[in-house]
């Protein structure tokens, strides 16, 4: 069992390691897969190895909002919400890239967290880190200018040349193509970027 991105594991009670690794299934999942919709009742819990999830919130009246993204060492928290109350997941996930990781049932999962005090806590840090995360997300959403959100989320790149589309970074941000292709032009002609073809050059 590959979980060396979980460090919670290195502290986790024997018997509790030892019905994990008995109740755990590997899983390779190709980029673009729907791993769930929003409104859907999950009956399995992902632990992400390798690769990234976008999860995001859709509705009738609003573009797509990126909440977060899922990154290998973290447990999704609306697929955990979702399948421990049985009630339908608040958001929908997609594979950005391709994704390696092990599924746990439902029932496995339950019974889990009963032998594991250590897995318990684990959980309630992921909710206390997502709640931050979300409560930030609100706070740009209704405080920043969307260009001001578009810098910020430039700046957070590891690299100079972002490939990404201006409809990937419209959805990324809660908002239009047609805004964030405005404004993109606007800080291109300040000399804050460089726009090329499905790639924003930070300057």
């Amino acid at each position: 069992m590959k979980l060396t991105s979980y460090p919670f594991l290195n502290n986790i009670e024997p018997q509790a390691l030892t019905f994990l690794e008995q109740h755990i299934t590997p899983v390779s999942i190709p980029k673009g897969t729907l791993l769930f919709y929003q409104g859907d009742i999950c009956e399995n819990i992902l632990w992400l190895t390798h690769g990234e999830v976008r999860l995001y919130t859709q509705s009738d009246t609003i573009e797509d909002i990126t909440l977060y993204n899922l990154k290998e060492g973290e447990q999704c928290i609306v697929n955990t919400a979702s399948l421990f109350s049985n009630t339908p997941a608040i958001a929908s996930a997609e594979t950005l890239t391709d994704i390696e990781g092990y599924v746990i049932s439902a029932q496995s999962a339950k019974e889990l967290t009963r032998l594991s005090d250590v897995y318990q806590s684990y959980l309630f840090s992921l909710y206390q880190l997502r709640f931050e995360e979300l409560t930030g997300l609100i706070n740009d959403i209704k405080f920043k200018r969307l260009d001001t959100r578009i810098i910020e989320w430039l700046n957070k790149q590891p690299q100079s040349m972002i490939e990404t589309t201006h409809e990937q970074l419209a959805t990324e941000l809660g908002s239009s193509r047609v805004v964030v292709s405005r404004l993109l032009k606007e800080l291109e002609q300040k000399g804050i970027v460089t726009l090329h073809r499905g790639k924003i050059e930070r300057l």
